[in-house]
């Protein structure tokens, strides 16, 4: 997966004002809390920011979860740590001020100029584990049964963060799971895996293939994973966390069109004038392409349609990106040149993500219904917050920079964001589980931080 797709997975939020249990004396109920172990990708890290750092990775939601554990019991939480604030494998997004292509200065992510303090960090700490937090930015579910995984996702731009704390880096993802639960012996876990055997594909403007097609067991980054692969994959890392036992949590994927990067630039951004909609009518001849005055569609590459372009339509999407929005500020993209298929995603491969997206979460339903575990369904809770979520007076929405709950990437959370996650995943232990669980108060994280 690209460096923003580390991503995932797919980020999320919340779902608005729902039912919670009453909480009298804490209590795990038959949730024995005491060794937890998250297993998952860049989200259950702590990335943020279009990076991974110490205090993302502070208030990662599994290190959130293990505060609140520690209230009914629960020990401690062992995450390989970064030394420092700068980002990992590169700096992090902040929010400053920068001029655009057009020379206007505005607030908006920038890259962190401080002190790299995590610069020249790939040294393995394995020997400081095992590690109770397993997230590893960038892997798929197809990836846990590939052997060197660690050592070839260098290769594609991880920066080898699996071979930073696995202590078999030339083995399978598989086989660091069982050497940490036959260590660790957990008696509680949680699992977000998935969303990345989508995401790449999403990221990528849909040029991969559906699905991939393994070439040495490995799938390209851009496609999206083979159902009889991942349902393997799943079930053999579900297998390995109950085999003692333990109790646990499973999440599904979120729907991923449904997160900042991929909704922040509006389809219907074309400002024209009546002399602009007949010039770029008589531009756009050839296609047969119209423009009226007012708000209009941008023009997007379409190798089938005529003259190889058409105007984007309802339901797909534009990427978010710097170079994409400064293009088309400043390049004429979406207006006298079509934005390029790879920065966006058109009906046909939004509906390779939503069925890949199904098929998956019916994978991950069906192993949390097999073994009696807790299911926390973020597929559904990120399609029913767009009126947002509340939390003792705050707010939070999906809105890129505003909604408070997604960090600068527009795919990972902020603080909060992972807080309000934390909740969901209580909620569904209380309530699967008889346990009384206090919940994370989410005022108390940070959301973005203005300078």
């Amino acid at each position: 997966m690209k460096k923003i797709a580390y991503i995932l997975t797919g980020v999320i939020v919340l779902a608005g004002c729902k039912p919670r249990l009453p909480i009298d004396t804490p209590s795990s109920g038959a949730a024995d809390v005491s060794v937890y172990v998250a297993v998952g990708n860049s989200l259950t890290a702590g990335y943020a920011d279009n990076s991974l750092y110490r205090k993302g990775q502070q208030n990662s939601y599994p290190s959130i979860l293990a505060t609140q554990f520690a209230l009914v019991g629960g020990g401690d939480f062992k995450q390989p740590l970064l030394p420092g604030e700068w980002g990992y494998p590169d700096a992090k997004l902040v929010l400053g001020m920068k001029t655009n292509c057009a020379g206007i200065a505005s607030l908006g992510p920038v890259s962190y100029t401080g002190w790299a303090d995590t610069v020249n960090n790939a040294m393995s700490i394995a020997n400081s584990g095992p590690y109770n937090n397993l997230g590893v930015p960038g892997i798929r579910t197809v990836d846990y049964l590939l052997n060197n995984y660690a050592t070839l996702a260098q290769t594609v731009g991880n920066a080898g963060y699996a071979s930073r704390f696995f202590k078999q880096p030339g083995k399978r993802p598989l086989d660091e799971l069982i050497y940490t639960v036959n260590t660790l012996k957990p008696t509680f876990f949680t699992l977000w895996l998935g969303a990345n055997d989508v995401l790449g594909y999403a990221t990528s403007g849909g040029e991969g293939a559906v699905p991939g097609t393994p070439v040495f067991g490995l799938i390209l980054p851009g496609d999206i994973s083979p159902t009889d692969m991942f349902q393997k994959n799943y079930d053999s890392v579900v297998n390995v966390l109950v085999k003692d036992g333990a109790r646990g949590v499973l999440l599904n994927i979120p729907d991923i069109t449904a997160i900042p990067l991929f909704t922040t630039v509006p389809i219907k951004g074309l400002e024209l004038d009546a002399v602009d909609a007949v010039n770029l009518a008589n531009l756009h001849a050839a296609a047969g392409l119209q423009f009226a005055e007012g708000t209009d569609y941008y023009v997007v590459a379409d190798a089938g349609a005529a003259g190889g372009r058409r105007k984007i339509r309802e339901g797909e999407y534009i990427l978010l990106s710097s170079p994409l929005t400064d293009s088309i500020k400043c390049g004429g993209w979406g207006k006298t040149k079509p934005i390029p298929e790879a920065n966006y995603l058109d009906a046909e491969e939004v509906a390779h993500v939503k069925t890949a997206t199904a098929t998956f979460n019916q994978v991950i339903l069906l192993a949390a219904q097999k073994h009696g575990l807790a299911h926390v369904d973020m597929n559904h809770f990120l399609n029913t917050v767009t009126t947002g979520y509340k939390f003792n007076g705050a707010e939070f929405t999906t809105e890129y920079i505003s909604g408070g709950a997604f960090s600068l990437d527009g795919v990972h959370l902020t603080p909060r964001g992972y807080a309000i996650v934390a909740n969901e995943i209580i909620n569904a232990i209380n309530l699967n589980y008889g346990a009384r669980i206090p919940m994370a108060d989410v005022n108390s994280y940070n959301g973005l931080l203005f300078p």
